[in-house]
This record gives C-alpha cells, sequence and structure tokens, in this order.
C-alpha cells in the first residue's frame, strides 16, 4: 500500500480515476446500464444486453470490494486467511512478529492504552488509523493542520492529521507520533515509515520481521 500525500482539493478527477480502478469500473457499469437503457427503446434485445454487462459489472465491482475490505481488515468475520494468524513475540530486545497467511506482517500493539492491530506498510511514508481507532483511543485530530489526500494502491481519499501521545508495540513504545486519520480505510490501521524509521533496525528472517528499537533510548523502557 502506497500512502503519499497531497492537497486533497488540487487532485485532478482524472487522476481520481486512475487512482481507483474499482471506481473508475464502477463508473464504467453504470455508464453501460444507462447505455443499455437508452437503446432498449429502439432494440430491446442490444439494450437488455448492455444492461445485462452493466450489472454484472456492478455486481463485480461490489464482491472486489467486500473481498477487498475482509483481506485487509483482520478484524472482519469473514472467513479469510488472516484469521488465525501468529502473535508476535519478544526475544532479547527484539519484537519478532511472523508473516500471515495473508502474506501481511500484523502487529498487534495499543495506542494510549487502547489494543489495535497494525498491518506493517514499507511503502506508507505515514501511520494511518481508520477514524474508530482515533476515537477509541482518544486520538483528536488536529484541524489546523488540515486536510489531505491519500494515494492508496485502492485509490485516493481524504484524511485528517493527528497525532499519538503514545504506541507500544511489543518492547517499543513511539510517543508523539504522527498519523492520519482516514476514513477509507475500513477499520484497518497501516504503521509506515515514520514508525519505522525511529527503530534502531529492521529486517526480515525467514519470514519474520524483527524490529529492534534505538539503543540510545532504551533505559527509558524502549521508548522511541
Amino acid at each position: 500500500m502506497d500512502l503519499s500525500f497531497i492537497p486533497f482539493d488540487a487532485l485532478p478527477f482524472g487522476d481520481v480515476l486512475e487512482a481507483q480502478p474499482l471506481l473508475a469500473l464502477a463508473l464504467f457499469a453504470l455508464l453501460v446500464s444507462i447505455i443499455g437503457s437508452m437503446v432498449a427503446r429502439v432494440a430491446p434485445a442490444p439494450g437488455a444486453a448492455l444492461r445485462s454487462l452493466g450489472s454484472v459489472g456492478l455486481a463485480g465491482v461490489l464482491i472486489l470490494t467486500v473481498i477487498d475490505v475482509a483481506r485487509m481488515n483482520p478484524d472482519v468475520d469473514f472467513a479469510l486467511p488472516q484469521l488465525g494468524m501468529p502473535k508476535q513475540v519478544v526475544e532479547g530486545d527484539e519484537t519478532r512478529v511472523p508473516l500471515g497467511r495473508d502474506g501481511h506482517y500484523w502487529v498487534e500493539a495499543t495506542i494510549n492504552g487502547h489494543p489495535e492491530r497494525f498491518l506493517i506498510d514499507t511503502g506508507a511514508s505515514l501511520t494511518a488509523i481508520a477514524p474508530e481507532t482515533a476515537q477509541a483511543g482518544g486520538i483528536e485530530r488536529e484541524a489546523l493542520r488540515g486536510t489531505i489526500a491519500l494515494r492508496t494502491a485502492n485509490g485516493a481519499a481524504p484524511g485528517q492529521m493527528a497525532s499519538i501521545a503514545e504506541l507500544r508495540a511489543g518492547n517499543i513504545v513511539a510517543r508523539d507520533l504522527d498519523v492520519v486519520v482516514a476514513p477509507s480505510m475500513g477499520g484497518m490501521n497501516v504503521l509506515g515509515m515514520n514508525f519505522l524509521s525511529r527503530l534502531d533496525g529492521w529486517r526480515v528472517e525467514d519470514g519474520t520481521l524483527i524490529l529492534t528499537p534505538a539503543p540510545a533510548q532504551e533505559t527509558d523502557a524502549d521508548e522511541i
């Protein structure tokens, strides 16, 4: 997931469609259905075929959207591979996160004491959380910092900047961590490079993501 940020009101409509293939497909299917209805007035058979094609396209968009949200959100009650994911452990001065069955690394963390699950995404420049997470963790959006657009793999969507007072994951503590509150996350939370860059290091060994806190701050409960 590539989370980059641009002023939302500056995003051209063409770029929005390019960034959101499902939205483009939905609009195309809707257009086909409308054309089919118009054609049906003079040619019933071809018009009905076009309307059927548009309906199939819309149904496909709905199915793909449901699958994508369920696949990326471990809290969705859906029989998908991420269910029953292996748990992270702390060994020595490292937090070790096994690869999930869905092919992603998921970290169990707390935001201001509230437990949440995060997807580790090295393609995300900033950490992003869902509005539900912000509310549960007592995080207030910072209106003065403005609204930004997240250019993700699923398209471009608005978000509001905020800050997490304390995020704990394994033996790591991050304070005053910038985040973007994004309604488009579908209940999912993402730890981005602004979190990983605070670590002494991170690496992958035999399918396990290993996070090491900054040694200079280990005396303060591994704060980063």
